[in-house]
C-alpha cells in the first residue's frame, strides 16, 4: 500500500539517552569534554577505551551520580531533573567493583534492587520476591542466596551486584566492567543474558575491556580516548588496525563480523606513535544501530 502525501507523519520517539557537548570535571581536572551521543531503545552498546579514558565517569554521569556540563537527557528530560527514585526506575548501574562489605545475605542485597518500586515503609510483596528469586537464578546464585556476601568470592559478589540490577527491572542498564572477576563460563553467560535483554527491549550500555568480546556483543561501539568520543559505529567499521594503533597503542589484525569478529594482537605499538594519536578525531553521535560515521 502506498501512503498518500497527505498522510500524517509518524510521531518521533525520543532517544533513550542523548548528550551534546557533555563534559565532566573531577577535582578540578577535566575528565570528559565535548561528548555528543545518542542511544535508541533496545540497543546494546559496548563502551571501550584505554585505562583512564573516562568510561566509568561517563556511566556515572548518565546514572545521575556526578555533576556535568552541557546537555544530558534521559528520555528527553534532563538527567538533573529526574528525582533519584524515579530515575532509579529507569536506569540501573552495575559498578566496576561490587565491594559488598555489609553483613547482608546475597538475597537481601538483591532485594534492595526493588527499593525504587516500593514506598518508604512498604515491604516486599509476592511479585517483588519472585523478581528477586528470578534475578538470583539468572546469575546462577540461587544456591547461595542465604549466604552473607562477606563470605562470597569476588566473582560471586559481582554476580550478586548484577542480580540486584536485574531485580531493579529498569529499562536502561549501565554496566561498568560487568565481566570483571567472572570466570569464562559466567562471562559468556552474562553477555548472552544481556543480549537477550536487549532483544526483549531493554537498552544496554556496558564498558568492556576485551575488544573482541565487545565487538561480538554489541550493535555499536563507543570508543573513548582522553575524555573524547573518537569513534561511534558498528564494530566492523570502528575497530580498524589504525584505531587500535592510535587509541590503544597496539598493532593488531581484525577479521570477521558479528559473532565471528576476532582481534589478533601482534604487539605493542611504538610508545611515541601511540601517544601522538594522529588519526583520532571526535566522532559524531550515531542515532541508529546501522548508521556510522
Amino acid at each position: 500500500m502506498v501512503l498518500s502525501s497527505n498522510a500524517s507523519p509518524l510521531p518521533s520517539v525520543p532517544d533513550v539517552l542523548s548528550a551534546d557537548a557533555l563534559g565532566v570535571s573531577l577535582g578540578g581536572r577535566p575528565v570528559l569534554a565535548g561528548l555528543s551521543l545518542a542511544v535508541r531503545e533496545g540497543e546494546r552498546i559496548a563502551l571501550v577505551g584505554p585505562n583512564g579514558a573516562g568510561k566509568t565517569t561517563l556511566l556515572r554521569a548518565v546514572a545521575g551520580l556526578i555533576p556535568y556540563t552541557g546537555r544530558l537527557a534521559l528520555r528527553g528530560r534532563s538527567v538533573r531533573d529526574w528525582p533519584a527514585r524515579e530515575r532509579a526506575r529507569e536506569v540501573a548501574l552495575v559498578r566496576q567493583q561490587a565491594e559488598l562489605a555489609v553483613d547482608f545475605t546475597a538475597e537481601e542485597i538483591v532485594a534492595l534492587g526493588r527499593s525504587p518500586h516500593l514506598g518508604w515503609t512498604e515491604r516486599l510483596g509476592p511479585d517483588d520476591r519472585a523478581r528477586v528469586d528470578a534475578a538470583l537464578a539468572a546469575v546462577d546464585m540461587a544456591d547461595l542466596a542465604r549466604r552473607p556476601v562477606t563470605q562470597l568470592s569476588g566473582g560471586e559478589q559481582q554476580r550478586v551486584a548484577l542480580a540486584q540490577a536485574l531485580a531493579q527491572d529498569a529499562p536502561f542498564l549501565l554496566l561498568d566492567e560487568p565481566t570483571a572477576h567472572l570466570d569464562v563460563r559466567h562471562q559468556l553467560d552474562l553477555l548472552a543474558r544481556l543480549g537477550a535483554l536487549a532483544e526483549a527491549g531493554k537498552t544496554v550500555v556496558a564498558a568492556l575491556h576485551d575488544l573482541g568480546r565487545a565487538a561480538r556483543f554489541a550493535d555499536r561501539l563507543w570508543v573513548l580516548s582522553r575524555g573524547a568520543l573518537v569513534a561511534d559505529g558498528p564494530p566492523e567499521t570502528v575497530l580498524t588496525p589504525a584505531l587500535l594503533h592510535d587509541v590503544f597503542g597496539v598493532d593488531a589484525e581484525v577479521q570477521g563480523h558479528g559473532a565471528e569478529f576476532v582481534v589478533r594482537y601482534l604487539g605493542v605499538a611504538p610508545r611515541e606513535a601511540a601517544a601522538a594519536n594522529p588519526a583520532v578525531r571526535p566522532a559524531s553521535p550515531t542515532p541508529t544501530p546501522h548508521a556510522h560515521e
